[in-house]
């Protein structure tokens, strides 16, 4: 039993390390940016582009932050 507790905590413990990694606010907004394109699209809204565009704005934001803190 114990074996298989520390299975569990190591396989959340990776998946965490994947998904959230070192920046959760990138993770939260590709959340709410597959949210909102799953509700656009509920709504015959075409909205494919959303991803790509919070990709790309939180990389950046991502990537001024992280030269802000090295300087």
């Amino acid at each position: 039993m114990d074996r298989l507790g520390s299975w569990v905590i190591g396989f959340g413990r990776f998946w965490y390390q994947f998904i959230i990694g070192d920046d959760w606010t990138m993770a939260v907004a590709v959340a709410v940016g597959l949210v909102l394109t799953a509700v656009l699209n509920a709504n015959h809204i075409l909205a494919w582009w959303l991803i790509p565009l919070t990709v790309v704005t939180m990389l950046g934001i991502s990537l001024r932050r992280a030269s802000k803190v090295g300087q």
